[in-house]
């Protein structure tokens, strides 16, 4: 059984690429969490401890502590486990069973095993449910989770969206406007490159599992800090590189960093502004590549620190 565990590890694992790799942070499993999250069987209905569960928070990973659903989602579906009709952005991940009759639901961040997944059975408006193991799930009361947010502008949103929500501790990534003058703008405002605005996005995140340095590392290595007239193929003011933050303490640490990087020869043209008010882009721009299955173009991580 020992050597089962170990190669179930070893193979979710190297699924993960070497950036999400180092990233990781396992909690250590019991015997019975490891023939769930590991082997993946499934606990007797009616007997795990979120099933009744009513208190207002967020369910984490048991395996990697990476938030998963909020328990504005959750509902007593009746089957014996915890259900949800939605989960965080970028939270989980879908996997065809070998039967190809049902669906497996894991952990993006870690793969961990969560249960499966069920859709069309008219339960809630969102018609979907997620049946989730309780042994596989944590659980953070709301008045111990203090979410913080944080303002990046670094080419189109889309792919930066794409980048962060598969961040451990980052809660939402919406994609945005900021730093212009006018109100309300729309994308064709923006796009004209007239509006002052930059695409932006917000991140929610915990900083009890990731801190504003850690997210900020990652947006210069996400995009190009040295081009001066977009990113990438996108050209024009609203994809210059940006940071918007909202203290002494955020402003000095996007300094310290283009300080490191301007010291390894990068000529960091990234622009520093204090935080402005922040408008939602429209539906159709949020989880642009969750929704088409689409990779980002010009979003690729490359290592600066």
């Amino acid at each position: 059984m020992k050597l089962l565990t170990l190669l179930t590890t070893l193979s979710l694992l190297f699924t993960l690429n070497a950036k999400e790799l180092k990233k990781l942070d396992l909690n250590p499993l019991t015997k019975e969490e490891s023939n769930v999250i590991l082997n993946k069987a499934t606990e007797r209905p009616f007997s795990g401890k979120y099933y009744k569960f009513d208190k207002d928070g967020t369910y984490l990973c048991k395996h990697c502590d990476a938030p998963l659903y909020t328990s504005h989602s959750k509902f007593d579906s009746g089957c014996g486990w915890p259900s949800f009709d939605d989960a965080l952005p970028g939270a989980i991940k879908k996997v065809i069973d070998a039967d190809g009759r049902r669906t497996e639901i894991v952990c993006a961040t870690c793969g961990a095993h969560l249960g499966h997944v069920f859709a069309g059975e008219g339960l809630t408006d969102k018609n979907i449910r997620y049946c989730v193991n309780s042994i596989s799930l944590n659980f953070k009361e709301n008045a111990a989770l203090v979410e913080k947010k944080a303002y990046f502008a670094g080419g189109c949103f889309w792919g930066m969206e794409y980048n962060f929500e598969k961040v451990k501790g980052v809660l939402s990534v919406d994609s945005g406007y900021m730093g212009g003058k006018l109100k309300n703008p729309s994308y064709k405002d923006v796009s004209k490159g007239t509006s002052g605005h930059l695409e932006v996005i917000e991140v929610t995140y915990d900083p009890s599992l990731v801190s504003y340095e850690t997210l900020a590392r990652l947006f210069f290595e996400i995009h190009d800090p040295t081009q001066k007239d977009g990113q990438g193929p996108d050209r024009g003011s609203q994809y210059l590189s940006a940071v918007f933050t909202s203290d002494k303490e955020e402003n000095q640490t996007i300094k310290k960093l283009i300080g490191i990087l301007n010291a390894k020869g990068l000529d960091v043209v990234t622009t520093l502004y204090p935080q402005d008010r922040f408008y939602k882009a429209e539906a159709y721009h949020q989880d642009y590549y969750k929704k088409t299955g689409k990779f980002p173009y010009c979003h690729v991580y490359i290592k600066r620190f």
